[in-house]
């Protein structure tokens, strides 16, 4: 009998499912062990594994920047929304000090007002301090008197009506509302929120342009395999699955490994400030972060990112994977 009749006589053997016969099965390897289409290790591979724990690191870095941002600013806005200043300027002919006792006066029986406390000429001076240094003598300049108010937090006061009676009775005074902070601070929050939007946008561009060259670099390696199973009716979706399932889990690695990272250095952040206790900066400090703590969120969000850049390292691969094979004819 010829070996094409013995061919023609032998059964139809089931498909192997997206793995690689013994036959084909690596040396060094036992009868009857399977590899999967994409090999398991590979540089490219691991390649991969350090792109993407970069960018998730990157990317969970700036979320939790982004979330400290607008953490501290919503406690400064809520800070300066419950402060309005009194100011208290010099001028010729009458008495400072009894104007800004007279300020004080008015401001306390104002409907809302629910605490009052002027500044003296000392803690006045002080605060230019910063900007005028301590040695300059300030006894000649006219500065102005600062009386600090404490807003009700259930009842809004009468603006309008204070400024009147400020100014019916007092020559040089204002009212600062903070209004131009509390904008200021939402601005910066809303620009803190669309840098890390669009640094996260960028890391996923990135991400899937390097799946998009790991892929075709594993599909070029393995190609003749793939050519096959796909000639002898071997389904797409099956095949694709194989290349969805490797970079799954490389996506997976990676992602973890940046995440785990990212996480570790955001835990660290929140015990600087307990660094600057007893220091020249921790009163700045302490302006700058009011809270250095992500809390549960700001983890639930870094998670939520690994298994982004999971789920797009793996759709990824499984859509040039699929346009790969209908280009096979």
């Amino acid at each position: 009998m010829s070996t094409t009749d013995h061919m023609t006589d032998r059964p139809d053997e089931p498909l192997d499912d997206g793995m690689i016969s013994p036959e084909r099965a690596p040396r060094g390897e036992g009868p009857g062990a399977a590899t999967p289409i994409v090999p398991r290790s590979s540089i490219a591979g691991r390649a991969l594994v350090v792109v993407v724990a970069i960018m998730t690191f990157l990317t969970s870095l700036t979320t939790g920047a982004v979330m400290l941002v607008l953490a501290s600013a919503a406690e400064w806005q809520s800070d300066v929304a419950r402060e309005m200043t009194i100011q208290v300027r010099p001028a010729s002919g009458r008495d400072i000090e009894a104007d800004v006792r007279q300020a004080a006066e008015i401001a306390r029986d104002t409907r809302g007002i629910a605490e009052v406390r002027p500044y003296t000429a000392e803690e006045s001076a002080r605060l230019l301090e910063p900007w005028l240094g301590s040695s300059l003598a300030l006894d000649a300049l006219p500065v102005p008197r600062i009386i600090v108010l404490r807003v009700d937090p259930g009842r809004r006061p009468d603006l309008a009506a204070l400024r009147a009676a400020l100014a019916a009775k007092i020559a040089a005074v204002t009212v600062d509302d903070h209004r131009g902070w509390i904008d200021r601070m939402r601005t910066m929050a809303s620009t803190a929120i669309a840098g890390g939007v669009g640094i996260l946008a960028l890391m996923l561009i990135a991400t899937v342009l390097s799946v998009m060259f790991a892929t075709r670099g594993a599909m070029a390696m393995n190609r003749p395999i793939v050519e096959v199973l796909h000639f002898i009716g071997a389904r797409d979706g099956l095949i694709a699955s194989e290349f969805q399932r490797h970079f799954l889990r490389l996506g997976l690695t990676g992602g973890a490994v940046g995440g785990v990272a990212a996480m570790v250095v955001l835990a660290f952040a929140g015990v600087v400030r307990d660094v600057f206790i007893g220091t020249a900066a921790e009163e700045q400090a302490s302006a700058l972060f009011s809270t250095m703590s992500i809390g549960v969120t700001g983890y639930a969000a870094v998670v939520g990112q690994i298994i982004l850049v999971a789920a797009v390292t793996a759709l990824t691969s499984r859509q040039v994977v699929s346009q790969t094979l209908a280009s096979i004819e």
